[in-house]
């Protein structure tokens, strides 16, 4: 008999940018248009999603990453066509190099079978604690209907046999080899409907109305449903006597989040007692499942206010965020390529955030690849230890003209780290908020996309600038 697995804390992510429909018709000579979608900013994608996601899942849990077996992740296209997404995703959440896990990709179902193979994991035996994590930044194609939907977002839980306030119920799945939005190779955008008629009648409504209808035979308090134009959600909603499914608002702020949809609409009903029913859909397959809740999941309450912030961005923004819209002109390569002998050396201590810790004198070296000798004593023996995620700005320093593919402003800033070490890293943003003394977090970013390869590091993110996102969301809503 398989052991019943329990969830011990979960949370989410969301990219800053926040573009109107209405712009987007608007752009193209169109009326209408309804709600917003969220966007990643030009360092953001779905591997940093990710990472801040499980972050906050693993923090609210307790639980030491280290101790964690294994990592499940679900998006639909990693942010390596072919290379290490799963490896540099388990090593900036800083887990074990002998922590198992699984990638599922290739279409916006991949966030379920994420969820499904990590429970299964758990409930043999072979794992102890994993966490699953979905997310996703889908790029659509200009001009089309989809544009002003096409979200991004991130879910995390943390699973275990052992304790927990919440626990996975029932499943069931449904399998039609039927095509609706898909990518072909070497495509980097979504492709719109071909038909949005029969994709809403034929496809997408028989398939999740008959998944959702056997989960509510369960007596469902709240429901996350697939809503990839807006409406759809409510659709199915009515059918299971759901009228406003708790995933709509994430629907509402944050549009079609893919693979993160299912996960990311029903974390936030966790935060009490009652039983929530999850939906996804996409690549010809629809599944579902129930989750009940003994009490509030650690972490569930914070998921609103992550879902309500980001700013307003225009237009033409968001198409230079997405790399729809570049400058022409010469552009630099970077000198030492991502496979090169120094990104190999240095890529554990980079994505785990470490530092090197003088055995005699206890001073924290950074970077550690580059210091054979302690900075304050001269010593050579040091541990690998990992910085702090939090410090405050010593100096800093605003660039205002940089080489392509380089933009500026580009601020830099020396931060003194909460555990006494000094680190120098780029800042997200224009850093036109920045001062010395500000509180920053550190947070992982993709510095560049070099010779077809994602290149991830950290950046200092002001703290205030979070806070301020959701002051202005509480302005609006009021």
């Amino acid at each position: 008999m398989l052991t019943p697995v329990r969830i011990v804390s979960v949370g989410a992510a969301a990219p800053e940018l926040r573009l109107s429909a209405g712009d987007v018709a608007a752009a193209w000579g169109r009326g209408g248009g309804r709600g917003q979608a969220a966007v990643c900013a030009s360092d953001e994608d779905t591997l940093t999603l990710a990472a801040e996601a499980a972050s906050r899942a693993l923090d609210a849990s307790g639980i030491e990453p280290g101790v964690v077996d294994g990592l499940w992740w679900g998006t639909t296209r990693p942010p390596f066509a072919e290379g290490p997404s799963h490896a540099v995703l388990s090593a900036a959440l800083g887990l074990s190099s002998h922590s198992t896990g699984a990638l599922c990709a290739g279409s916006p179902h991949a966030g379920m079978e994420a969820l499904f193979g990590a429970v299964d994991a758990v409930a043999a035996g072979s794992a102890g604690v994993a966490v699953v994590v979905t997310s996703d930044a889908i790029l659509p194609g200009l001009g089309t209907t989809y544009e002003g939907r096409a979200g991004a977002g991130a879910a995390a839980i943390v699973v275990t046999a052992e304790e927990g306030p919440a626990v996975m119920g029932a499943r069931v799945t449904r399998t039609r080899p039927l095509l609706d939005r898909y990518r072909g190779d070497r495509e980097r955008e979504t492709r719109d409907l071909y038909d949005a008629r029969l994709f809403r009648e034929r496809i997408f409504v028989p398939e999740v109305r008959e998944v959702a209808s056997q989960l509510a035979t369960l007596v469902v308090d709240d429901w996350s449903l697939p809503d990839p134009d807006g409406r759809l959600g409510s659709v199915i909603g009515r059918t299971v006597g759901a009228a406003t499914p708790a995933s709509a608002t994430v629907s509402q702020a944050l549009g079609d989040t893919g693979a993160a949809a299912a996960l990311l609409g029903g974390a936030g009903a966790l935060d009490h007692a009652g039983t929530v029913g999850l939906v996804g859909f996409g690549g010809g397959r629809a599944s579902g499942v129930v989750i009940t809740a003994d009490g509030p999941v650690p972490g569930a309450a914070t998921v609103a206010d992550v879902i309500a912030g980001g700013r307003p961005a225009t237009y033409s923004e968001v198409l230079r965020a997405r790399g729809q819209l570049t400058p022409t002109g010469e552009t630099v390569q970077m000198g030492v390529p991502p496979e090169s002998a120094f990104f190999a050396r240095g890529a554990v201590e980079m994505l785990k955030l470490l530092g090197a810790r003088c055995v005699d004198c206890g001073t924290i070296n950074t970077p550690p690849s580059i210091h054979p000798h302690c900075l304050t004593c001269a010593g050579d023996k040091f541990e690998d230890v990992p910085l702090a995620r939090h410090g405050t700005v010593h100096t800093y320093v605003i660039n205002h003209t940089m080489p392509a593919p380089f933009e500026a402003p580009l601020p830099l800033a020396v931060m003194d780290l909460e555990d006494g070490a000094r680190i120098m890293l780029q800042v997200a943003g224009d850093g036109a908020s920045l001062e010395i003394g500000s509180e920053m977090e550190l947070v992982l970013r993709r510095y560049a996309y070099e010779r077809g390869v994602p290149v991830y590091g950290y950046k200092a993110r002001l703290l205030a600038d979070r806070q301020e996102a959701g002051e202005r969301a509480d302005v609006k809503e009021a």
